[in-house]
């Protein structure tokens, strides 16, 4: 069984699927509709990626302010939340994306310092050898 991981937007709605053992999750699709409130074919694909993925529970990005408030996004969230819930018959966990994005690119900094220091030293050791 996996974790479906779903970021809502006005017209688009990020999926991503765990790996069996829940460890990492990839990308998989962005579901695009012409208008914020059509939401009937949005809600039939994530019904069939679910099938098809053997999902057991989802994951939905909660945009909240920095001061904890619950904006028009986040109260947005919360009714497609809800809505999920009634057509999938599955837990619904709303998961805070505050700071998410500076996480992220921390991440990819380090690694690309990663990268280019064993890129020296490989070097290095090519010359000194």
């Amino acid at each position: 069984m996996r974790i479906m991981g779903l970021d809502y937007g006005t017209k688009t709605v990020g999926v991503a699927i765990s790996d069996a053992l829940k460890i990492t999750a990839q990308g998989i699709e962005t579901i695009q509709r012409k208008e914020e409130n059509k939401l009937r074919k949005t809600c039939a694909r994530i019904e069939q990626l679910i099938k098809e993925y053997e999902v057991e529970k989802i994951v939905l990005g909660f945009p909240k302010h920095m001061n904890n408030d619950v904006g028009e996004r986040a109260e947005k969230s919360l009714e497609f939340k809800a809505m999920l819930e009634r057509r999938t018959g599955l837990e619904v966990v709303m998961w805070d994306e505050r700071l998410t994005t500076v996480a992220a690119e921390r991440t990819l900094i380090e690694s690309s310092t990663l990268i280019r220091l064993r890129r020296f030293l490989y070097c290095r050791d090519i010359w000194i050898y």
